[in-house]
């Protein structure tokens, strides 16, 4: 069974809906999850948060944060994984799992801030857990990039459904 089949699995099994807000990825990683069958089980949506306006317009993150920090920072991943459980609420109840994926895919620095290629921010919510994890994925084309951040993303779900400490 592949990562992303036992990381849909996994989520069936304890009735965790999951929603994607993907900045970096373009919707690869929504992809990925809903090339599984039976993923419809529990992958409630997604939001391709490229624009940084639609990341407050849409996922609810500060704009404040984004014109200090810019959109390749912890905090946005943060933020836009717990907006996207929002966004993507099925009948008003909100996913249980958000995710997100911001960085710099290249070929030029972010302009913002002048964040050098590779640099990736994946960001998970789950209840009162809200994380995000720094990837460095240099040196690759933007096609690697994107690809190894939606790896990293299946593996970081993967890793929380399975933690010890998680609670479904």
């Amino acid at each position: 069974m592949s990562d992303t089949a036992a990381v849909i699995e996994r989520c069936a099994e304890l009735g965790v809906r999951v929603a994607v807000a993907e900045s970096l990825t373009g919707g690869m990683l929504c992809a990925t999850l809903v090339s599984v069958p039976g993923a419809s089980r529990v992958v409630s949506g997604g939001v391709v948060a490229y624009d940084t306006a639609i990341k407050a317009s849409l996922l609810g993150v500060s704009q404040a944060r984004l014109d200090a920090y810019g959109p390749v920072d912890a905090e946005v991943a943060k933020q836009m994984a717990a907006g996207v459980r929002r966004a993507c609420a099925v009948a008003g109840v909100p996913a249980q799992l958000g995710i997100s994926t911001t960085g710099v895919a290249g070929p030029d620095p972010d302009p913002q801030t002048g964040q050098p290629v590779g640099t990736v921010w994946v960001g998970l919510s789950y209840g009162e857990i809200t994380k995000a994890i720094l990837l460095d994925v240099t040196p690759g084309s933007r096609q690697h990039i994107r690809e190894a951040t939606v790896h990293a993303a299946i593996n970081a779900i993967q890793e929380l459904l399975t933690s010890p400490d998680f609670s479904s």
